[in-house]
């Protein structure tokens, strides 16, 4: 079968398209016949050896996939081969066949196609799980979304919006902002010509945002602490601007805030049952119409490299798939 590898550590370009053994599904896993690979920041981070996991060399990327089941291992008794489903696997995604825990493997709804499953995991996911798990989000909250045109910047703008909060998107173009605003954000701030801090105050009156959703990090995160409300709760969800923030806590303390961390992926791990039930949230909001990922890009899987340059090259708005045409 044919995969994108990463061979050793480097940029999207050092990425090869080889033909590799197929993969075979060990107890408790199944082996899926990808049809289509969300693209996410992760993905630029594990080829270049800079996230939580390290995958043995040589690996593929892509961490959520949809499409078949072709086989199933050992003590597998929820799926079946044949079944449409969509999976978190970490890696191996950029391939045409990979195997991924039964665990973290579910069904598709009837009528969902394969690149809306193969958008879902990563940013909804995410997002739901720091919207509701980690910041307890209540309706007629304000919150603040900071790089809200990515893709879980604007699954997570979408979700405030659904859960009833008034939502600011901040962002660094007006295009961008643009798309935040056809999908519900009520204020937007374009960080690379306001100033965030500023804004914020103007946007509120001075009160502040309730909760902060940042996965952007480096100089936008002391500035959205300082715009943090009495009691308001930051969520530290990754850092796509580059470096990782130092946070003055005595801003924690003056203010009553909460400084959240946000690890989806370890999440859906340790709480499988919590995490199924966020799904079961997530796919009736998502077939009803009420959420909508949109898809910035679909690209065939010998393109993989460049639809991960450019995300970091910040171009892509929503969220960027990749295609492969299985066997």
């Amino acid at each position: 079968m044919n995969a994108i590898l990463c061979q050793q550590y480097g940029p999207p370009e050092t990425l090869r398209l080889t033909e590799v053994p197929e993969p075979q599904p060990a107890a408790g896993q199944v082996l899926i016949g990808v049809n289509a690979c969300g693209v996410n920041f992760p993905d630029t981070l594990i080829i270049e050896g800079k996230y939580q996991v390290k995958p043995p060399m040589p690996f593929a990327p892509g961490g959520e996939v949809a499409g078949r089941v072709l086989s199933v291992g050992e003590g597998v008794t929820t799926l079946k081969p044949g079944d449409h489903v969509f999976a978190l696997t970490g890696y191996g995604g950029f391939a045409e066949q990979v195997v991924a825990h039964a665990t973290t493997t579910l069904p598709m709804p009837a009528g969902m196609d394969f690149v809306t499953a193969a958008s879902t995991m990563y940013t909804y996911g995410t997002s739901y799980h720091a919207l509701k798990d980690r910041a307890n989000l209540q309706a007629g909250e304000t919150l603040l979304v900071l790089g809200a045109a990515g893709g879980v910047g604007l699954a997570a703008l979408q979700l405030g919006v659904l859960m009833g909060a008034r939502v600011i998107a901040a962002a660094s173009s007006e295009e961008k902002l643009a798309v935040c605003r056809e999908l519900g954000a009520l204020e937007t701030i374009n960080y690379t010509t306001e100033d965030l801090r500023t804004r914020v105050n103007e946007l509120t009156g001075g009160k502040g945002v309730d909760v902060v959703y940042d996965p952007v990090g480096d100089r936008f995160a002391e500035p959205a602490v300082r715009s943090l409300a009495w009691r308001g709760r930051y969520l530290v969800v990754g850092f796509a601007a580059g470096s990782i923030p130092s946070i003055p806590l005595n801003l924690a303390l003056l203010k009553g805030a909460s400084i959240v961390g946000v690890f989806w992926g370890a999440f859906a791990q340790r709480e499988p049952k919590r995490s199924r039930q966020n799904f079961e949230q997530l796919l009736q909001w998502i077939t009803t119409g009420q959420l909508k990922q949109h898809i910035h890009k679909q690209y065939l899987l010998a393109d993989a490299p460049v639809a991960l340059r450019d995300l970091l090259d910040r171009k892509v708005i929503g969220k960027a798939v990749v295609i492969i045409d299985t066997p």
